[in-house]
This record gives structure tokens, C-alpha cells and sequence, in this order.
């Protein structure tokens, strides 16, 4: 079984953020890979150690992007495409969605894993966009994940539990962070990740024209703080009818 885990490099989730002058989350400082593909990983090492096959990591990024996908491939992955170029800076979802799915197109996977969201953008748009256009049923929200000769199945999270979804695979899956505890890399893991495959693809390798992005980042504001309650004394009859009116008005009661 040919199993692929998208995997980005995003900014250190316990590092200082900044913006640059776009609006965009500044990349210039300390990089890890995104928490989320962790999770991912660690689902797609443990499909192969049941069922045997083979982990392909395929990432979007700068040159730089390297570092995480190391990082994977000392967890266990076997090798990796990463998908860098120039054209690609500043890539909305649907350019992403759209150059990732032309790098895992020539896998021919059985399975593809995604995290449900990056650390860094959070919309939650690239899993079901990639498998648009790959063409894929999608099982989403997933904390749970089996494979069962050739179908995949997984327990969808939700607010009430979770639903048994299942498809036929070639399929993707998107996995909730809670889904596993991603192992530590040994060292050996470590050394062997220095001589694993990192292919580099870009636009033309692909095929692709890359137009210009279909949505930007107008601006960004500070979050209104909230305002101090208001603190009714407790003075007898007055205080409980104060209290009654401010939940009214709440529609608490």
C-alpha cells in the first residue's frame, strides 16, 4: 500500500509571531513541522507497519521546507517530494490545493493523509480542495483510522461522538490533531533520514500555471477587548432585581 502524508514547514507555534508588510505570517524565524502533519505521519507509519507498502511525504514550501520534511522522514517516511518555486510564493488554497495534487497525482496512491489544518493558515480548505482535484472521496475529521483490504475507514469526530464513515480507497483522509501521539525520531532514524529521497518539482516539472491568487489579506486588526462586567452589589431586594434584569436582557432566562 502506497501511502501519501502532506507535510508543511510553518512558523514555531511557541515562538513569537509577527506579521510582514503583506499582512502574512513572517517565515523568517524559527520553523518546525506543523504539529498537525505530526499526526498524519504517525498515522501513515503506523498503516504501513499493518499492511505493509511504503510512506511518501509531498510538501509545498521554500527550499528551507526541507528541514520538516526531515523531520518526517526521521520518524519513518520513506521518502519525499517537496514542491518549490518561485511562482508558488504567496499561493492561495486553490494554487496549493492544485500543486499538491499534481505532485501526488503521479503516486498513484491508495491513501492519502492530510492534517484537517495548518498551524499557520488555519482554513481548513486545502484537505477537501485536494481531493477535489484529485478526485477522491474524503473522510474527514478523523481520530480514528483502518484499513480493510481495499477499503479505508475512520470515526468521524463530532460535537454528539463520532460517525463510521467508510470509502473505497484509492481516498484521503484528514486527521484531528488528537488522532495520535507522533513518535520521537531515534537516532538511527535521524541518520537514515540523511540519505532518504527528497525529490524538488516545480511549476514546469508539473505542468502547471500558477495565476494570481484569487484571495489576499486586506488587513488585520487587534481582536475588541472585552469589557470589565458589571458587578451588582448584593443590598437586599434591589440587587436581586438587577441581577434578574441583566439575565433577562441576556435572554438567559
Amino acid at each position: 500500500m502506497k501511502i501519501v502524508v502532506t507535510v508543511k514547514q510553518v512558523p514555531d507555534p511557541n515562538s513569537p509571531q509577527r506579521l510582514d508588510a503583506d499582512n502574512t505570517i513572517a517565515r523568517d524565524g524559527d520553523v518546525v513541522l506543523d504539529p498537525g502533519d505530526a499526526c498524519g505521519v504517525e498515522i501513515g507509519l503506523r498503516l504501513k507497519e499493518a499492511h505493509g507498502g511504503e510512506v511518501v511525504l509531498v510538501s509545498m514550501g521554500p527550499e528551507r521546507a526541507r528541514e520538516a520534511i526531515r523531520k518526517a522522514l526521521s520518524m519513518g517516511a520513506d521518502r519525499a517530494v517537496l514542491v518549490t518555486d518561485p511562482a508558488l510564493e504567496g499561493a492561495d488554497v486553490n494554487t496549493t490545493a492544485r500543486a499538491l495534487a499534481a505532485a501526488i497525482g503521479s503516486e498513484s496512491p491508495d491513501l492519502v493523509v492530510c492534517a484537517t489544518e495548518s498551524y499557520d493558515g488555519s482554513t481548513g480548505m486545502v484537505p477537501p480542495m485536494l481531493a477535489e482535484v484529485l478526485g477522491l472521496p474524503q473522510l474527514t475529521f478523523a481520530n480514528h483510522v483502518e484499513v480493510n483490504g481495499s477499503t479505508v475507514s475512520v470515526h468521524r469526530q463530532t460535537e454528539d461522538g463520532y460517525q463510521v464513515v467508510e470509502a473505497p480507497m484509492p481516498a484521503l483522509v484528514a486527521v484531528t490533531a488528537g488522532i495520535a501521539e507522533p513518535r520521537y525520531a531515534s537516532l538511527r532514524g535521524i541518520m537514515a533520514a540523511r540519505n532518504k529521497e527528497v525529490r524538488t518539482v516545480g511549476v514546469a516539472d508539473l505542468g502547471l500555471e500558477v495565476p494570481a491568487p484569487a484571495e489576499t489579506v486586506e488587513g488585520v486588526e487587534d481582536a475588541p477587548s472585552r469589557q470589565q462586567g458589571e458587578i451588582v452589589e448584593d443590598d437586599g431586594a434591589s440587587g436581586v432585581e438587577r441581577i434578574m434584569a441583566l439575565l433577562q436582557a441576556a435572554k438567559v432566562i
